[in-house]
């Protein structure tokens, strides 16, 4: 049985916004490195049943993959507390997937949350066209 959950364009919302820490895999039947990388990551799910782990298929969600702007795949991005804080394209091997969770979790979300809002007010205050 998988420990991963499918995301759509239906159910993306509300999955991703209604967990705090999520692990997206963008990925495609047809790509050796995905296939290759799936099981690094559903092994990764069983170890950390506290998070939530997905997958979106760029084949079948080309709007997801489209809004996410993935190029490559597979791609990992981490998403906690709605915010992007993770994203690399390319297969991790199992340690390293396991130091990007264990650097993912570290992180002081009070930090990230006033850093984008300090670029956001930046972007906001910067004069458009030049």
């Amino acid at each position: 049985m998988s420990s991963t959950v499918e995301l759509t364009k239906d159910n993306f919302d509300e999955i991703v916004s209604g967990s705090g820490f999520v692990l997206i895999d963008f990925w495609a039947e047809w790509c050796g490195p995905c296939r290759q990388f799936a099981p690094v990551f559903e092994r990764a799910a069983g170890r950390h049943d506290d998070l939530v782990f997905a997958k979106v298929d760029t084949e079948a969600q080309p709007e997801l993959a489209a809004a996410f702007e993935i190029r490559s795949i597979p791609t990992l991005m981490i998403v906690r507390d709605n915010i992007a804080v993770f994203a690399q394209p390319g297969a991790l091997p199992e340690p390293a997937l396991e130091d990007v969770i264990k650097q993912a979790r570290a992180l002081d979300m009070d930090e990230v949350r006033a850093s984008v809002a300090q670029a956001q007010s930046r972007a906001d205050g910067e004069p458009a066209g030049e």
